[in-house]
């Protein structure tokens, strides 16, 4: 990926693409390639799993089956994000599930096999509703075509319609259940709890992507206009998701389950921002909507590194204690300096503080939605808010205060840990002092979809 991100130019398109005939009688080809809003993306993607892989976690004596799991599961991330073909992008969307699903079933803890199931079935539904709007599309253009770039240049079903709505509707639902949306997220919360720390990091921080991605991918890029009639009612659904992921959150004693609803929370902030870009039109305010959508895509990379960085920080809390529950936490702060630190320092990323990755995202969502929707926008600070509340009152119940007696010989991270996490909080730091060098890459393609 970094030699992909150096040859990257930004001059309009899709770059470093790759095209092999695959179904022919379909149209159907093995096409990929890259552009503003995947490079990063990718990027992120590739930097998640290898320290995923690299981070201890209890093998069960499988270990070979484990790394081939995760390595599947790479292959298909990877593979959604650079897909140029929907009948491919379809495909790995759909074979991700089956990675996540045996390191959760295999490797979890608790009710895995019944939170596997949930997961599996949930979002497998939502991307049968998917399938559907992507038959639509496909019988709507003229010549027939999966071809990405050839439906963006075509437009085939955007703007008014039934037939327009319906198929807008099934991408929409579909990968609303992946992001995930108020109120089809009932299956995240299980699922984190019950996974192993880097299947929740790889869930969080990636496979939670792969919805918004398809937002701006397919309904932002292929259906601007239909978007648009969209827009306020999507926008309003985000609200919802932000502050009402916040309150649950806030009420969590476990903390795994505490940062996998502050995740439908922040994933709120994500549609937010490109339902604002979307409700620009092509007439409307162009610098806010760029302004949204760079928010928007930068926040799916903050997001990604902060909530992979501390589900993997929840998974050594895991390996030493057996619990997640805050309430027989306590002073850890004492013990543990290297991993308080790294969870403050995670916590404060994801609450937006300045200098670190959530503000310079969270910032350019606001900044852009508050003048397309200012109501909107000024419900949804209420999020921002209780975010900081409930990060400051985790940090409080489990690593302030005094140390329980049985938690005298508390281990501090290993170096294994410390070196698996120092790279991804070094570009949290990185991208809250100097995001121009993720900025301008963003803006090569976030420009030209609010321009048309």
């Amino acid at each position: 990926m970094a030699l992909a991100w150096a040859g990257y130019d930004g001059s309009g398109g899709f770059e470093l693409v790759e095209s092999v005939p695959w179904i022919p009688t379909l149209g159907v080809g093995y096409k990929v390639g890259l552009d503003g809003v995947s490079l990063p993306l990718a990027a992120m993607t590739a930097l998640l799993f290898l320290v995923s892989i690299a981070y201890p976690v209890d093998l069960r004596g499988r270990a070979r089956q484990y790394f081939a799991a995760l390595l599947f599961l790479e292959a298909a991330s990877l593979g959604v994000f650079l897909a140029l073909d929907l009948f491919l992008f379809y495909v790995f969307f759909d074979v991700s599930l089956v990675g996540m699903y045996f390191l959760i079933a295999v490797w979890g803890h608790g009710d895995s096999q019944r939170s596997a199931l949930k997961f599996f079935l949930y979002t497998l539904a939502g991307s049968l509703a998917m399938l559907l709007a992507i038959l639509g599309l496909y019988l709507s253009s003229e010549p027939r075509t999966f071809d990405m770039a050839e439906l963006i240049r075509q437009q085939p079903l955007d703007g008014d319609g039934l037939r327009a709505a319906l198929v807008f509707l099934g991408f929409a639902v579909g990968l609303g259940v992946k992001t995930p949306l108020v109120p089809v997220h009932t299956w995240l919360p299980p699922a984190h709890v019950d996974a192993p720390g880097p299947a929740s990091a790889i869930l969080a921080g990636v496979l939670l992507k792969m919805g918004t991605y398809g937002y701006v991918r397919i309904l932002l890029s292929m259906m601007p206009q239909t978007y648009e009639r969209f827009a306020l009612p999507l926008a309003i659904v985000a609200t919802v998701s932000i502050v009402y992921g916040a309150l649950v959150s806030l009420a969590q004693t476990n903390l795994k389950r505490l940062v996998a609803y502050s995740s439908v929370n922040h994933m709120g902030y994500v549609i937010l921002g490109i339902s604002a870009a979307a409700a620009a039109g092509v007439d409307g305010d162009a610098r806010a909507a760029s302004l949204a959508l760079s928010g928007a895509t930068l926040e799916m990379v903050a997001h990604g590194l902060i909530t992979g960085a501390l589900f993997l920080l929840a998974g050594s809390v895991w390996s030493r204690a057996e619990t997640y529950e805050l309430d027989e936490l306590g002073g850890l702060a004492g013990r543990a300096p290297a991993m308080t630190g790294a969870v403050v320092l995670a916590a404060f990323a994801s609450l937006g503080l300045p200098g670190l990755a959530g503000f310079v995202a969270e910032f350019q969502i606001f900044a852009g939605t508050f003048a397309i929707y200012p109501a909107v926008a000024a419900v949804a600070l209420v999020g921002l808010v209780i975010t900081a509340a409930l990060f400051l009152r985790m940090i409080q119940r489990a690593f302030l205060g005094a140390l329980p007696e049985r938690w005298a010989s508390w281990p501090e991270l290993s170096r294994t840990e410390t070196l698996a996490l120092a790279p991804v909080l070094a570009l949290i730091v990185l991208i809250g002092v100097a995001p121009a060098w993720v900025l301008d890459v963003i803006d090569t393609t976030a420009s030209q979809l609010v321009g048309r």
